[in-house]
Protein backbone atom coordinates (compact mmCIF):
# COMPACT_ATOMS: atom_id res chain seq x y z
CA UNK A 1 0.00 0.00 0.00
CA UNK A 2 1.36 3.49 -0.57
CA UNK A 3 0.62 6.58 1.45
CA UNK A 4 0.65 9.47 -0.21
CA UNK A 5 2.20 12.51 1.77
CA UNK A 6 1.90 15.98 0.62
CA UNK A 7 1.47 14.78 -3.29
CA UNK A 8 5.53 13.87 -2.66
CA UNK A 9 7.31 11.49 -4.18
CA UNK A 10 8.54 8.67 -2.63
CA UNK A 11 11.79 9.77 -1.70
CA UNK A 12 10.53 13.46 -0.81
CA UNK A 13 8.14 12.00 1.49
CA UNK A 14 10.48 9.59 2.90
CA UNK A 15 12.44 12.58 3.31
CA UNK A 16 9.15 14.63 4.74
CA UNK A 17 9.04 11.94 7.33
CA UNK A 18 12.11 11.67 8.62
CA UNK A 19 12.78 15.23 8.91
CA UNK A 20 9.19 16.08 10.71
CA UNK A 21 9.81 13.22 13.57
CA UNK A 22 13.46 14.67 13.77
CA UNK A 23 11.09 18.63 14.20
CA UNK A 24 9.02 16.88 16.68
CA UNK A 25 11.63 15.59 18.88
CA UNK A 26 14.19 18.11 18.75
CA UNK A 27 12.00 21.20 17.75
CA UNK A 28 11.11 22.80 14.77
CA UNK A 29 14.37 24.41 13.98
CA UNK A 30 16.38 21.65 12.68
CA UNK A 31 19.29 24.59 11.25
CA UNK A 32 20.52 24.69 7.74
CA UNK A 33 20.61 22.07 5.41
CA UNK A 34 17.39 21.13 6.69
CA UNK A 35 15.61 24.28 7.74
CA UNK A 36 15.78 27.87 6.93
CA UNK A 37 13.88 30.70 8.49
CA UNK A 38 12.31 33.55 6.75
CA UNK A 39 10.41 37.09 8.00
CA UNK A 40 7.32 36.99 10.01
CA UNK A 41 7.97 33.86 11.63
CA UNK A 42 8.07 31.91 8.33
CA UNK A 43 9.95 28.99 7.91
CA UNK A 44 10.98 26.72 5.26
CA UNK A 45 11.17 22.74 5.18
CA UNK A 46 13.88 21.77 3.41
CA UNK A 47 13.60 17.96 1.28
CA UNK A 48 15.96 16.79 -1.37
CA UNK A 49 15.56 12.99 -2.92
CA UNK A 50 16.41 11.16 -5.67
CA UNK A 51 13.01 12.81 -7.51
CA UNK A 52 14.36 16.24 -6.96
CA UNK A 53 13.74 18.88 -4.59
CA UNK A 54 10.64 20.10 -2.28
CA UNK A 55 10.27 22.32 0.12
CA UNK A 56 7.40 22.89 2.99
CA UNK A 57 6.24 26.22 4.38
CA UNK A 58 5.83 26.44 7.65
CA UNK A 59 4.99 28.47 11.31
CA UNK A 60 5.23 27.58 15.04
CA UNK A 61 2.77 28.45 17.66
CA UNK A 62 2.94 28.39 21.30
CA UNK A 63 2.03 25.18 22.86
CA UNK A 64 4.78 23.28 20.52
CA UNK A 65 2.48 23.61 17.60
CA UNK A 66 4.23 23.29 14.09
CA UNK A 67 2.05 24.31 11.46
CA UNK A 68 2.35 22.87 7.66
CA UNK A 69 1.54 25.82 5.26
CA UNK A 70 2.15 24.72 2.17
CA UNK A 71 4.37 22.14 0.09
CA UNK A 72 5.86 22.56 -3.63
CA UNK A 73 8.36 20.83 -5.50
CA UNK A 74 10.84 23.33 -6.32
CA UNK A 75 11.99 23.78 -10.34
CA UNK A 76 14.53 26.90 -9.90
CA UNK A 77 17.53 27.58 -8.16
CA UNK A 78 15.75 30.44 -5.97
CA UNK A 79 12.33 29.96 -3.80
CA UNK A 80 9.66 31.41 -6.35
CA UNK A 81 7.69 34.25 -5.26
CA UNK A 82 4.56 32.73 -6.12
CA UNK A 83 5.10 29.93 -3.68
CA UNK A 84 5.82 32.42 -0.92
CA UNK A 85 2.65 34.50 -1.73
CA UNK A 86 0.84 31.57 -1.10
CA UNK A 87 2.14 31.14 2.31
CA UNK A 88 2.04 33.96 3.78
CA UNK A 89 -1.94 34.52 3.98
CA UNK A 90 -2.03 31.34 5.31
CA UNK A 91 0.62 31.98 7.77
CA UNK A 92 -1.35 35.45 8.68
CA UNK A 93 -4.98 33.58 8.80
CA UNK A 94 -3.28 30.90 11.23
CA UNK A 95 -1.34 33.24 13.42
CA UNK A 96 -5.02 35.26 13.94
CA UNK A 97 -6.81 31.97 14.24
CA UNK A 98 -4.59 31.14 17.40
CA UNK A 99 -4.22 35.08 18.89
Amino acid sequence: MQVEILGLPDTLAARYIVLTRRMVVLGPNLGEPHTKAFAGGLFELRLKGAEGIARVFFCTLIAKRIVMLHCFIKKSDKTPLREREIAEPRLKEVKHGYA
